[in-house]
């Protein structure tokens, strides 16, 4: 593949990607955490941040594939792991919930496979900064619950912080 071929995503030092389906309630937390943050200006060499929306897979595997690869990926999604609602917390790439309502979701598989095979055999450092969700409906009702619209400005500043850590 042609260096002007290679997607700019996969030569940052740290992927950002806001996961998660806006359609649904408060699943679509990754979406407008990556939202806030790609209004700022952070180096595109240090930091790139993108809204995956539901697509989350497609990237990883590009990523996957491609001979050059970021040094770090934080995936950011809301998941329920029965903590209290608005809690933000890292999970494993080991314990990702392989169940979720959205079928789309980055957690099922494949997704969670190719996050275990770019951590284990690609050696990306991946990590996942969840929120606990209030409320997922069952039909499409977009908008966060009002906690998790608290969280999002939390969640904001603990990937602000770690970018920073990667300009030094």
């Amino acid at each position: 593949m042609e260096e002007h071929e290679i997607p700019d995503y996969v030569k940052t030092k740290l992927l950002i990607l806001g996961c998660g389906n806006d359609l649904f309630g408060d699943d679509g937390f990754g979406p407008e955490v990556a939202k806030i943050l790609e209004e700022k200006d952070f180096d595109p060499e240090i930091a790139c941040i993108m809204d995956v929306g539901t697509s989350v897979r497609k990237v990883l595997f590009n990523i996957t594939l491609s001979e050059v690869k970021p040094g770090k990926i934080i995936l950011v999604d809301a998941v329920d792991k029965g903590r209290k609602p608005g809690e933000i917390f890292e999970i494993s790439v080991d314990d990702i919930p392989e169940i979720k309502i959205d079928d789309f979701s980055m957690h099922q598989l494949p997704t969670s496979n190719l996050l275990k095979e770019l951590k284990d055999l690609c050696n990306v450092d991946i990590t996942v900064l969840a929120c606990q969700v209030e409320y997922i409906p069952e039909e499409i009702e977009p908008g966060l619950s009002k906690t998790l619209q608290a969280a999002v400005p939390k969640m904001v500043k603990l990937i602000e912080e770690r970018i920073r850590k990667e300009e030094r």
